[in-house]
Parts: structure tokens; sequence; C-alpha cells
């Protein structure tokens, strides 16, 4: 499989609940996926709403021939800036996360065990507006090795999965 397939192949797992670009994207970046929800409770009548809960998800695809410590240091940075940027929150704003999926043919053992390692995470006002959790994965293809932070476990399956 070339990172070329990798990438369709992972975007395709994403289509269903995500709205995907792959023009216009943040550089460097090859493509984005963003995911939006709006959630409320109310009694009886619409008017009267108890609660509300906005969740926003960004995810961020990069790929290469070869990345290295460095290579992935600049990605990891981007992307949370990237997303950190469109985070907006307010009373109803529950969380915003990012998540970083990088394709690469060969990547060195640097490399992963710095994406072991990664853990960023932001609250809103002490949580009371909501929080940022960040997700990295990414697939060696030579030797179909993921390398993962802790966050970014929930996301294997996605890898595995696909065909």
């Amino acid at each position: 499989m070339t990172v070329s397939e990798a990438l369709e192949a992972i975007l395709k797992s994403y289509k269903r609940y995500y709205n995907i670009k792959t023009e216009d994207v943040a550089d460097p970046f090859c493509a984005e996926a963003s995911f939006h929800s709006h959630g409320e409770q109310y009694f009886l009548l619409k008017k009267a709403v108890l609660s509300e809960a906005d969740s926003h998800e960004y995810v961020f695809f990069a790929t290469a021939d070869e990345l290295d410590v460095g290579d992935v240091e600049k990605l990891d940075e981007r992307a949370w800036e990237e997303g950190m940027s469109r985070v907006k929150p307010h009373p109803s704003h529950r969380n915003t996360d990012v998540v970083l999926i990088l394709i690469a043919e060969h990547i060195s053992g640097e490399a992963k065990d710095y994406i072991r390692t990664i853990k960023r995470y932001q609250s809103y006002r002490h949580t009371l507006q909501g929080w940022s959790h960040y997700s990295v994965v990414a697939q060696e293809l030579s030797t179909g090795e993921l390398s993962y932070n802790k966050r970014g476990k929930d996301l294997v399956k996605l890898f595995r999965n696909r065909k």
C-alpha cells in the first residue's frame, strides 16, 4: 500500500461523520476533518432549555516518505496550534479535541518514542467552559507498525479495521 492509498483509506473511514477537506487546508497538512455536535436538554418546551453542550473535533492528516523526530515535532506543534486557534470557549462549550494522524513509509525510532510521550491538554476557566485533549497516531507503512500517544490509543482500531 502506498502513502496516498493509505491516506484515502483512512479518510474514507472519517467520511461518514466528519466534514473532510483536501483543498485549502492548513499548511503543512494534506487533509483535514472536522466534527461538530450540539446537544440540548429541555423541559417540556424547547424554550425551557436546561442545558446545552457543544463538542468539536479537528483532525489533521500529514503524509511523508520519511519522518524523523524533527518532522514529528514540527507537525505536532503545528496541529496543536491550528486546533487551538479554532477553539471558542463559552458556557455551553464542552470540548474541542485535536487529532494528528501521520502516515509515512518509514518513521525513525526516535520519532516513535517522541510520539508516545506527547501530552497536551487545555482547560478553559477550570473546565467550566470545557477542555481540549490531543491525540496522535502514526502509521509506518513499511512495517505496519502504529505509534500513538496515550489518547491516541482509541484511534488504533481505525487503522486495524480498514482494508
